[in-house]
């Protein structure tokens, strides 16, 4: 497996495998990987020739300076797990290869109303800064296709936004939510839990398993009531919002009948803010 600080000998190793018409995949992680990052690595490898993962935690997409300091970085854990996985090359700039005219660099594109709505909500900004980088990374690597995760639908949803933008002809490919026996998110955001917050934490995937098996049962209303009525009297759990919207605007679904359906949830459980989701249709 190569380890590549520059965009340049990135390049140069990239260069020649597409000139053989090797088929060149693109994992974006901000590293502290996990078996959700994992099986993005798998589904990249059923899908390309080449893949490469890139470990870079964006100072642009925090919104709190503190969060950004607390990301979790054990790179050699990483590497190792990159490693057995079978990737071919990891991207791993430092903040001035990829800002080299510094990190407040102006960036600013048209990515819909759904920019604003849920974690567009609570995190102003965010979703400039993550198609900001992800942009300098389809620009570093030109791949063929790229893998993200179904666990951040907005993110998947803003960065297929920024492509009809730049008119990139990259295939985005989704990878289910990787859960938990007991049903969390994987997320490296979970090492911050206390034993106490990890078992409140199921709360999350509970009430969205309950819209997914109450569906037919209940109006759309009264089916989000009941599963916000999940987090009534749970100490140390914050709900952000839990809403079943319409999965290609974010907006709230109007009706059972439109296509495509998706319950999302974000609450703080104890410190540390978690998000997840399922596909309803």
């Amino acid at each position: 497996m190569e380890i590549f600080k520059t965009k340049a000998s990135l390049h140069a190793f990239l260069q020649p495998l597409k000139a053989s018409a090797k088929k060149v995949a693109l994992v974006p992680t901000m590293g502290a990987l996990h078996s959700g990052h994992i099986s993005l690595i798998k589904l990249a490898q059923q899908n390309a020739d080449i893949i490469i993962c890139s470990i870079f935690v964006n100072p642009t997409q925090f919104t709190d300076p503190k969060d950004l300091e607390k990301y979790p970085r054990p790179i050699e854990h990483d590497l190792a797990m990159l490693a057995d996985a079978g990737c071919n090359g990891v991207f791993m700039p430092n903040v001035e290869e990829m800002y080299p005219g510094g990190a407040d660099e102006a960036w600013h594109i048209d990515l819909g109303n759904a920019e604003f709505l849920l974690e567009g909500e609570f995190r102003k900004g965010h979703y400039q800064g993550v198609t900001q980088i992800v942009k300098k990374l389809f620009d570093a690597v030109e791949p063929d296709v790229a893998m993200f995760g179904q666990k951040d639908f907005q993110q998947v949803l803003m960065i297929k936004n920024m492509l009809a933008h730049f008119k990139l002809p990259i295939k985005i490919i989704v990878c289910p939510i990787i859960r938990e026996d007991d049903g969390l998110a994987m997320s490296s955001r979970n090492i911050h839990l206390s034993p106490i917050d990890r078992k409140n934490s199921l709360v999350l995937s509970k009430s969205l398993q309950f819209v997914i098996d109450h569906f037919n049962e209940y109006p759309l209303v009264e089916l989000e009531e009941k599963a916000k009525s999940f987090y009534n009297n749970i100490d140390g759990v914050e709900l952000d919002y839990f809403t079943i919207a319409n999965g290609d605007t974010l907006e709230p679904a109007k009706s059972k009948d439109e296509e495509n359906l998706v319950a999302l949830v974000a609450a703080k459980v104890g410190s540390t803010r978690l998000i997840d989701n399922m596909i309803i249709k």
